[in-house]
């Protein structure tokens, strides 16, 4: 081979800063990179000073550890590599951490810091090596083989460890203001979850303080402290912490301090079913905090202080949250930014909350951490520029179980604030328009009142013909409104289980779409040439257009009964083909499920009422089961709608189905028919209160019962009467 063809890269000099300055997005994550070093290098601690020099116009940030050191080859083979794979291969520190550093590029951060970086590394048997560094010489070499550095080693007294001292400019004395320090004390508050005893998730972790000295910053109060959680962490409204393994199995453990003394609520989970990659096993931490004026108020209540041990006012509380707000998400103890900054929003929690505020939480109601494996185990790899995890299917498992772990809390948040009347819940409406329009007890007072006045029989009695008159024009507006909700309610219904149309209704119309040219084609043959070969062709297709189209016309006769206009009179109409007439709407879900569903009662049993509230009633019932039968997997399903009477009147009628059924809180608060509560993935919450509002426009009242298997609903006459 010819020589002349041969040759190697050069990385260019500026390539180190490239690395450092262009790939490490900010001073914060450039601090963070350097302490998880001390981490790495088996320290207890990492002190982080900052120094100005007014006079001088320059500063000094001095990053110091009590690690095991690096010795004179350990700088020189592993320090100076830009890139090492050396963390990458040991995994382990001497004594048992899991590294943190894996890309080989985390001290070259330092560039973005200052204009000089000086190293002096001590090692357990006194060996004290030095480096210095200055970056603007990476600036000017060609290529990076032309900087030259100067390694001094020699014994010392100094005690084991590392410290970086690294000098800025005027240029950066400017920067670091008071704001730039309030954030940089944000991330170190971040960069490590609380310990367990706050925190309730029980995972090994390493003893690892992070002490901040601030000094001679224009400005800027000096500082010494050792960096904690968050003060408000052990203030929350309600918490739900526990683990999800690989699987999607997992145990939580729920907690509210909004009732003193209230037990905990320890359950298991199986979303297993939901997701297809995996993403490792995952534990939560995650907090709420009501942001009503009395919600903070009972936050500060609890003990939430300043430095100095005075309580938080109302507005200083609320700051508080608006600044550490997040949910991070923690591998091997240090957090990846920027999942859990205020401003990220991973989740989309907010974009939730504006569909359905009363049910979902905002992002700046809540403060998180969860913790995931390494990224072999879990797939979730972190971005070399420090800015997140890559958007792979393993990210988006993340995202889901995260989201199912929250909406737990969701769901007992909601039933717990309707329980305490904080969620302002609604009555039927059916009740507030005939609370609305009744006024005999004001007509009985006021006659009352004229009699006891002395006024005249023929006076009074007029005044109560007036008011009467009255009486039955509201009620002749409250009718027409009663009306008007009626058919918007089977209106949502219809709407509702519009999935239905678009299933059953897809397979015909595709062949409309597919056959309708075909057909015209051989017509146009035939006419031509009117062979029985020809008309072969012609009338299969003829065929199949019947076939389809009458699975058109038995579909809309199904969903006909829903999609009623105005309401007429009520009439006696027949249980049993009503009953059966919804199970027929979901005739093709039910049977791919293969759901054995069964009406039971008297044949010929009629009840005077709207036909299409019951319809509107038993097509949500249906539809939720459908809908948990799909997402739980529910082997063997089935439905029974069994109804009694007595002579020629209605007992009950009963709904049970075999699915996960519905958990007893939910069931004690009967939260599961009010407006806006759902726990469907994007549930709008209407079928049950629907089905609610339709039941007492008929003078019965839809109720759930316990059950030790399903869901289990009884419709009655008002009172039990």
């Amino acid at each position: 081979m010819n020589e002349d063809s041969v040759f190697s890269i050069r990385p260019a000099g500026r390539h180190i800063l490239t690395i450092g300055r262009d790939l490490i997005q900010d001073p914060y994550a450039a601090v963070v990179e350097l302490v998880k070093n001390a981490f790495d290098a088996d320290s207890e601690f990492v002190e982080v000073e900052f120094k100005a020099d007014t006079e001088a116009q320059e500063y000094r940030i001095i990053i110091s550890d009590g690690g095991h050191g690096m010795s004179r080859s350990d700088v020189v083979e592993r320090w100076m590599v830009p890139s090492t794979d050396d963390k990458l291969k040991r995994k382990i520190s001497p004594s048992g951490r899991v590294l943190q550093g894996r890309k080989g590029v985390g001290r070259f951060a330092a560039s973005i810091l200052g204009d000089d970086l000086l190293l002096e590394t001590t090692t357990e048997k006194g060996e004290t090596t030095s480096v210095f560094v200055e970056w603007a010489t990476f600036e000017d070499a060609s290529y990076l083989d032309q900087v030259e550095l100067l390694i001094d080693t020699e014994k010392s007294n100094s005690k084991p460890g590392t410290v970086l001292t690294i000098k800025g400019s005027s240029a950066g004395l400017e920067e670091w203001n008071d704001a730039q320090f309030r954030r940089l004390m944000y991330e170190l508050r971040k960069l490590t979850p609380p310990t367990a005893a706050v925190s309730g998730v029980d995972l090994k972790q390493e003893k690892f303080d992070i002490r901040l000295k601030i000094s001679g910053f224009e400005g800027v109060q000096d500082t010494e402290e050792t960096i904690e959680s968050f003060p408000i962490l052990e203030f929350y409204d309600y918490m739900i912490s526990g683990y999800v393994d690989e699987n999607g199995i997992g145990e939580l453990i729920y907690s509210t301090q909004k009732i003193e003394n209230a037990s905990e609520e320890r359950f298991s989970v199986d979303f297993s079913g939901f997701f297809e990659s995996p993403c490792g096993a995952l534990h939560f931490d995650i907090r709420v905090y009501d942001r009503d004026k009395n919600d903070i108020d009972q936050i500060i209540r609890r003990g939430l202080k300043d430095k100095d041990g005075n309580y938080l006012g109302n507005l200083a509380a609320r700051q508080l949250l608006n600044f550490n707000n997040g949910i991070g998400v923690y591998r091997n103890g240090f957090r990846i930014r920027p999942l859990g900054d205020a401003q990220f929003d991973w989740l989309r929690l907010n974009q939730k909350r504006v569909q359905n505020p009363s049910r979902k939480i905002g992002g700046n109601q809540v403060i998180g951490f969860v913790h995931i494996e390494s990224e072999e185990r879990s797939g979730l790899v972190e971005k070399s520029a420090r800015d997140g995890l890559k958007e792979n299917a393993a990210y988006e498992r993340l995202i889901d179980v995260t989201t199912k772990v929250i909406e737990e809390l969701e769901t007992r948040r909601f039933a717990l604030r309707r329980s305490l009347d904080l969620g302002k819940p609604k009555s039927r409406v059916e009740k507030q328009i005939q609370q609305l329009f009744s006024d005999d007890h004001i007509r009985a007072d006021v006659v009352k009142r004229l009699e006891l006045a002395g006024i005249g029989e023929g006076v009074t009695k007029e005044i109560s013909d007036i008011l009467a008159r009255d009486m039955a024009a509201k009620n002749k507006a409250a009718e027409s409104i009663r009306q008007t909700v009626a058919v918007y309610q089977g209106q949502a219904t219809l709407g509702k289980i519009v999935n239905v149309v678009l299933h059953e209704g897809r397979r015909p119309l595709n062949f409309f779409k597919n056959q309708v040219p075909n057909l015209e084609y051989w017509a146009g043959i035939f006419s031509d040439n009117p062979t029985p070969e020809n008309l072969e062709q012609v009338l299969p297709i003829a065929k199949e257009l019947g076939h389809n189209a009458e699975v058109f016309t038995q579909l809309f006769e199904r969903l006909d009964p829903l999609a009623a206009g105005k309401r007429a009179e009520a009439r006696p109409f027949n249980m049993s083909e009503v009953l059966n007439g919804s199970l027929q709407v979901f005739k093709n879900s039910l049977a791919e499920l293969g759901v054995d569903a069964d009406v039971v009662g008297p044949v010929d049993f009629e009840l005077l009422g709207w036909k299409q509230d019951f319809y509107a009633i038993f097509t949500n019932l249906i539809d939720n089961s459908v809908y948990w039968f799909s997402e739980k997997g529910t082997k063997v399903p089935s439905i029974t709608i069994r109804f009694e009477i007595s002579e020629s009147s209605l007992i009950f009628i009963d709904y049970r189905d075999n699915g996960p059924g519905i958990d007893k809180s939910l069931i004690e608060s009967e939260v599961i028919f009010d407006p806006e509560f759902s726990t469907k993935r994007d549930g709008t919450g209407l079928g049950l209160a629907i089905a609610g509002e339709a039941a007492s426009r008929n003078g019965l009242e839809l109720n759930v019962l316990e059950s030790d298997q399903g869901a289990y609903f009884r419709l009655q006459p008002e009172n039990g009467e």
